[in-house]
């Protein structure tokens, strides 16, 4: 029983990050690379981290997403616009707050690639990333 409990578990881990994956829409010039999907203590919430690669002049288009993002700028320099907001450039070390539902859009605008870590508390079971009209 313990041996069928564990790889249940096991399944379900691998079917979220699969999940996680296939949720990201690719937009030419960018890679996502999976790095965490844990449950939280807040029921039916979950945290998840993904590095962001953006190629030179990438553009990720406006999306929006069923919980929070914090997205901090490991590598470059990159521009997000957030709703109908004037857009605000980051640059390495520097983070910024993304509400949930927020329709979002990120650019890269330094000379070369472009590294993000976004973390996300969104609600399970829900697409991650949804494209905006």
């Amino acid at each position: 029983m313990k041996t069928l409990r564990t790889l249940a578990l096991a399944l379900l881990a691998a079917g979220s990050a699969l999940t996680m994956h296939m949720a990201h829409a690719q937009a030419p010039g960018l890679s996502r690379t999976d790095l965490l999907a844990q449950d939280i203590s807040a029921p039916g919430r979950q945290v998840l981290q993904v590095r962001v690669d953006f190629a030179k002049d990438a553009y990720a288009p406006k999306h929006t997403h069923p919980g929070e993002e914090v997205a901090f700028v490991l590598e470059g320099t990159l521009e997000y616009q957030i709703d109908d907001n004037a857009p605000v450039t980051l640059s390495a070390g520097q983070s910024l707050f993304i509400p949930s539902g927020a329709s979002h859009s990120a650019r890269n605008v330094g000379g070369g690639e472009a590294k993000e870590l976004a973390t996300y508390i969104v609600n399970k079971g829900k697409p991650l990333v949804v494209m905006s009209k």
